[in-house]
């Protein structure tokens, strides 16, 4: 009997394809013209993002964005065989995002292309390195349940999802189905306390429905099982009890993986100079994803995510400049053998 094929793809990223807008503002911005929690994301519309983008010092910076795409983007530089399912615009931004992710090594087939403008997300980063974000979707909003199919996902080993689909309930259920349906394993990164706050019942019923990897910083994992007192570790063993791989990022403090009964301490790796935070969860998730998807250990895969996240909060946007990999991937590659 001959084996099945080999799938092409070890990752296909699911997400909103979007170009960031990165800008310093001090905290008394966010206090004078932002509304909603520091910290946290809202959606916008295009009249509320060509305000704030105004009132800037200076034009913003700009770089490839998006949740499931920035950890697609660090997979496929760390040496997964990627691609990503997403609605890009029809405008230059469109343009450049797609020509910089083909040129990362990431499959650029399966994006879908929409008839409106590219989707932006105003980055605000404050002293502190805090990040606030307020996204316009544009074209990304457009994707339709119905274009997404198990086709989308044929010859791909492991679907990583963002959480900030769930916005869009019936998009999200398509893609999950789709996804289960083409026999891929699944990730979730729960993305926002928003997202979390808004879909608590729908997130528990999916990991039932099986999830086989969630991710999650501190105050989402608060949020989803309203507590704000027990301890990080128990709260990564109370989801890991829900059936998924629990992976409960706490910043500087490292993170927690609970699975099967297991619970590791992941430790952080010290930053001296922290310059932006935006970012930095989703290279974490994409460490991981490397080394789960590779074989590694869990304590392995933790340790190369902490890495590859602390690298991404020395740079301003969430993507490592170019010219840092080259000393970066073998100093990746060798936590594996540890």
């Amino acid at each position: 009997m001959s084996s099945a094929p080999s799938p092409t793809f070890d990752l296909i990223g699911v997400g909103s394809p979007i170009m960031d807008l990165l800008a310093r503002v001090p905290d008394e911005f966010l206090g004078r013209h932002v509304s909603g929690e520091k910290g946290g994301m809202v959606l916008v519309d295009h009249d509320e993002m060509e305000r704030l983008v105004r009132l800037l010092d200076g034009d913003p910076a700009y770089s490839t964005g998006g949740s499931a795409a920035n950890a697609t983007f660090n997979a496929a530089r760390l040496g997964l065989r990627s691609t990503f399912l997403g609605k890009l615009g029809n405008d230059e931004l469109a343009r450049i995002y797609r020509h910089a992710f083909e040129a990362a090594g990431v499959d650029g087939s399966r994006f879908k292309r929409g008839t409106s403008a590219n989707a932006r997300c105003l980055a605000l980063v404050t002293p502190d390195a805090q990040r606030t974000m307020r996204t316009n979707l544009g074209a990304a909003m457009t994707l339709a349940p119905t274009e997404v199919v198990p086709a989308d996902f044929h010859g791909c080993r492991h679907a990583h999802i963002e959480g900030y689909l769930v916005f869009n309930r019936s998009l999200a259920d398509a893609v999950l189905s789709a996804a289960r349906t083409a026999g891929c394993t699944t990730s979730l990164d729960l993305s926002s306390f928003e997202v979390v706050n808004a879909s608590r019942d729908w997130l528990f019923g999916q990991f039932q429905s099986g999830i086989d990897v969630v991710f999650a910083n501190e105050d989402e994992i608060r949020a989803l099982f309203e507590d704000h007192t027990s301890g990080f570790d128990v709260l990564a063993k109370r989801l890991s009890g829900h059936g998924v791989l629990a992976a409960v990022k706490v910043g500087k403090d490292g993170a927690w993986i609970a699975h099967d009964g297991q619970l590791h301490r992941i430790a952080p790796v010290a930053v001296a100079d922290v310059i932006d935070t935006n970012g930095a969860g989703d290279a974490w998730a994409a460490g991981f994803l490397y080394g789960h998807l590779k074989g590694w250990s869990l304590p392995a895969s933790g340790a190369l995510a902490s890495f590859i996240g602390a690298e991404t909060v020395m740079h301003m946007g969430p993507i490592i400049p170019d010219t840092h990999w080259q000393v970066l991937h073998p100093r990746a590659m060798a936590l594996g053998q540890t």
